[in-house]
């Protein structure tokens, strides 16, 4: 069944990380966090009637660094958001104290990041030493809360290969629930392109020794922006499908219909598509890719 839509809602782009390949890119110099009574007001012009279900994920940056954070969680909560869900790189999580405040505010579910299973691959990517035992922590911390946790692994150049292991060690962890998400090759990895993004091929044969690995210790895994002819046999992975239609309240207030342009403008199809049994069901590649490195990689189902 279809989740009810949600609204993507950015704090601030202050963040303890400094990824190489953030999104966001070099936003956190012009805007580091938003007025509590501004964002309250953007999250009531976005809820539209209460009497429709509307989930309400909070982002940055690292939302967590917004002094008035748990505030917005509970005037969300208010307005009848749920689920409320918090995507973080997970520092702060590995702080108890903070993951209660935040669920006592009304947070219900939580979406912290790691990106290597160790901290040589991890810290090197968030150019952040010490973020891998804090990020692996706070994953620790979630689970242990019981609430929904959902685990994201950007999936780049320099961690292609450490799939399996880092799939091994969210399992350790008690994760039930991880997506790997290929790289969007804009802000800084645009910036740092060839050094970031890896190629289709070799992400394919990384995700199946993954899968094994997750199928055997109970975990599901999911993918988010791997065309399907690079999933064959674990088409069931892609997650683009049950990804909830999603409004995004940027940063300037501008509301923008993300759904719409994920499958318009973010990404697109070639000429291998147009034969694809698949074609009516895949979003093809962020666009930026192709562009790269052509399309002869991909082959139609």
């Amino acid at each position: 069944m279809q989740p009810p839509p949600r609204a993507d809602v950015k704090v601030g782009f202050a963040c303890n990380n400094h990824c190489v390949f953030c999104a966001q890119g070099e936003k956190r110099s012009r805007c580091g966090a938003i007025s509590l009574d501004e964002l309250v007001q953007r999250l009531s012009d976005v809820r539209g009637d209460r009497r429709t279900p509307r989930g309400l994920v909070l982002t940055g940056g690292e939302p967590m660094l917004h002094k008035n954070i748990v505030g917005l969680v509970r005037a969300a909560k208010a307005l009848g958001f749920e689920p409320i869900q918090l995507q973080t790189n997970g520092r702060l999580l590995s702080y108890r104290n903070a993951i209660d405040a935040m669920i006592a505010a009304g947070v219900t579910e939580l979406s912290p990041s790691l990106h290597g299973s160790t901290a040589a691959i991890h810290d090197a990517l968030t150019c952040a030493p010490g973020s891998f035992a804090q990020s692996r922590d706070g994953i620790a911390n979630a689970v242990a809360t019981g609430l929904p946790v959902v685990t994201n692994s950007v999936v780049v150049k320099d961690n292609v290969e450490d799939l399996p292991a880092l799939v091994t060690l969210l399992a350790d962890l008690g994760v039930k629930l991880a997506q790997l998400a290929f790289v969007h090759p804009v802000g800084t990895a645009m910036e740092k392109f060839h050094e970031v993004v890896p190629r289709l091929p070799d992400v394919s044969r990384a995700v199946a020794l993954a899968r094994e690995i997750a199928d055997a210790r109970g975990l599901r895994l999911v993918t988010e922006a791997v065309p399907l002819c690079f999933l064959r046999g674990m088409e069931h992975l892609a997650v683009e499908d049950r990804i909830p239609d999603t409004t995004v309240v940027e940063l300037d207030g501008e509301v923008a219909a993300y759904s719409k342009w994920r499958t318009a403008e973010g990404k697109l199809h070639g000429p291998p598509c147009e034969g694809c049994a698949a074609r009516a069901r895949c979003e093809g590649p962020w666009r930026e890719y192709p562009d790269a490195f052509g399309w002869a990689e991909f082959v139609a189902l």
